[in-house]
Order: structure tokens, then sequence, then C-alpha cells
């Protein structure tokens, strides 16, 4: 396999992406949950062609790093072995479904999810970037979170799908929510979504079968902590080693659940505290930093040693790029700073790579700037 160096897309398992310290492998598990024995082999492979770091994405996805490309192959066949990787890189590829993690049996979240996942075969061709969101719990968790075509609860209480980007959705059911998903889907394909991109940025008027009034209701969130389900642990800036990770399930022989808040749940144990996990809510939770140099060839700077300086700083949201990309975090945050040409550039209530209030810092500047907010 050759070509890795090209950018652009969001990596998965048969389309990972260079990065300084390897190849770089996105795993999306069915329903983002792993099995004890599936988590022990995740591990053993990170560790067998990888460099045995793993991150969680804000996808609730899971990124191997320091793949070999002699590796890859074999990485591929083991994680499809696990059930963790679809044979058909085509399904793979459009398993881009986030769902709320606080989800259980049979409810209307693993329903919709478990149905969409099961008809991938009948979406369109789409944008690599673009994803589903099935967020159809009681208490919503996933409003803030990135997703082009979207099952949600209403502040009625009713399911409702909506596009991205727009205020409000249409009513559907359990049994109707799968074919509204698609057939929006489709029509994003058809009215030439992809030129824009993301069905946020596309302007073409929505069909009258996909507007409606249905708003969704306000979101909750999730510390770390103990939970119905288990535990919650939070990992900073989402990153743990294999080896920690496959010694934690091991001792404890529980399933763990992704989200895309940098936290897992560990299902039906008690909290006890853990090697590279926190079981506690602490500011360096609520930074987003990339990998930045020098494991990122595209970042000019390091930023999780700043970002970690600054968490305990800086009241609202920080994040730290390597790069203009900014691809820890897609929207704005009350601080972020941006790597440019070896030193970081500084704006408010933006996104990476917005015009700065200040330019060329280094660390020792940011940090003395930004503590004296």
């Amino acid at each position: 396999m050759s070509g890795f160096e090209v950018r652009g897309w969001c990596p998965d398992a048969f389309r990972p992406m260079m990065a300084g310290d390897g190849l770089l492998v996105r795993v999306r598990p069915p329903l983002a949950r792993l099995t004890a024995t599936q988590v022990e082999g995740l591990c053993e492979a990170a560790n067998a062609h990888g460099n045995g770091q793993i991150d969680l994405t804000s996808r609730a996805n899971l990124q191997l790093r320091g793949v070999t490309e002699a590796g890859w192959r074999g990485l591929i066949e083991a994680l499809q072995a696990m059930g963790l990787v679809d044979p058909d890189p085509v399904r793979e590829g459009r398993g881009a479904i986030l769902l709320n993690p606080d989800w259980r049996e049979s409810d209307d979240t693993h329903a919709i999810a478990s149905e969409l996942r099961a008809r991938l075969a009948e979406l369109p061709d789409l944008p690599g970037k673009l994803g589903f969101v099935v967020d159809a719990g009681t208490a919503p968790m996933l409003v803030q979170a990135p997703g082009d075509f979207r099952i949600e609860r209403s502040v009625t209480g009713e399911l409702l799908m909506r596009a991205d980007g727009r205020a409000s959705g249409v009513t559907v059911t359990r049994s109707n929510a799968v074919d509204a998903l698609i057939r929006l889907a489709h029509w994003f394909a058809d009215s030439d979504g992809a030129a824009a991109g993301r069905m946020a940025r596309h302007e073409a008027m929505l069909p009258d079968w996909a507007k409606g009034n249905a708003v969704p209701a306000t979101g909750t969130t999730m510390q770390p902590g103990a939970h119905p389900i288990g535990a919650v642990y939070g990992l900073p800036f989402g990153r743990i080693d294999a080896a920690s990770l496959a010694a934690f399930v091991r001792t404890h022989d529980c399933a763990v659940r992704l989200t895309p808040w940098r936290l897992l749940i560990a299902e039906g144990i008690a909290p006890a505290p853990a090697l590279g996990m926190l079981l506690a809510d602490s500011p360096i939770l609520h930074v987003d930093a990339c990998v930045g140099a020098p494991a990122c060839p595209q970042a000019s700077v390091a930023t999780r040693d700043l970002a970690a300086r600054l968490a305990p700083l800086i009241e609202g949201r920080l994040h730290v790029s390597g790069c203009a990309k900014g691809c820890a975090r897609a929207r704005a945050a009350d601080w972020v700073l941006t790597g440019r040409a070896g030193a970081f550039d500084l704006a408010r209530n933006a996104r990476a790579g917005a015009a700065p209030l200040h330019t060329g810092l280094t660390p020792e500047r940011a940090v003395a700037l930004l503590g004296a907010c």
C-alpha cells in the first residue's frame, strides 16, 4: 500500500494517514463499545504493529498511532478478526455514527443506531468527513457534537430528524427514523452537497419532507466518576497507552464504551483509581490540544506541554493547535493558540487559524498573557 502522505481527509482503517510518528489508523467500534476481549486484542495489536499510543477522538473513535507500513495489513486483519473493522472498505467508510453513550439495550438510541449500521449499504457515496448522530435518549447529550444527519429528542419528547446547521427538524418515529436519515443523505448527494463538504455549509433549500418546527431539547453532560452504567474515566488529551488500558480491562474484566469528550465508560464496575485515567473532573479535560510537533509533520510547535501549563489558568475553553487545521477542535473556543512558523498566534472566541490578537508568541509569553486574563 502506498500514498499514505496525502492529506485532507479523516483517516479510517483502510485509509490511514501518515503522521510524524507513523501511520494513524482510525477504528470505529460498532456502537462505540468494545468487550473486554476486544480491548485486550486491540491493545495487543497496537503494540505489535504501532507504538502503543491510542487516542480517543471527538467522534468516539480510537486512533492507533505509529503503525508501520509493513505492519498495516497485519493490523487490519487482526482488527477484522475481532469484529472491530468491517471487511468491506465501503461499509467501513460509511460507519461514522456517533451515538449517545448512555444508551441501554433496545432503547431508541440503540435500536436506531443498530438499524442504521445494518443498512449502510443503502447510503449514497458521501464526503469522508460526513457523519451521523443518534441522540435519542431521554437526556440528550450530543447537542454540541458535530454531525451532519441527526436523530435527536425534541423539547416535547418526540424524536426528530434534523439537518446540521438548521435550528429545527421534522418529527420521526423509531420505526421510520433510519428511512428518513437515508433519504436525507440521498438528497444531500443529489443536490450537490459534496461541493459544500458538510451539511451545515450546504445552502440548498431542504425539501418539504425534511422541514419541521421540532426543536432539539437542551443537552446534558457527563463527568468522570460513578455512573449508572459503571464508572466514567477521563483521558488527558484523549490519550492512553495500550499497556495501561489492557491492564485496566484485564483487572476489571469489563466492557468499555467510548464517548466524544475524552471520557470512557467502564461497564459494571465501581470507580477505582487507574493508571493514566482520571476519576474526577480536571482542568486538563477542558483543554483541546492536538498531538503537535514532532508527531504531526504539519505542526510547527509542541502543543500539549503548553496546554497542560495553561489548563489551570484559563476560564472557559482553551484550544492549542499545532497548525491552522484545528484537528483537535472544530468549533470556536474562548481562547485559541495556533502554531505558525514555530510560534503561536492568539485569538479570542475563534477557531484555529483565525485572525489573531497577538502573533509570534513563545510558550512563556503565552502563559504570561493568558495567566493574566
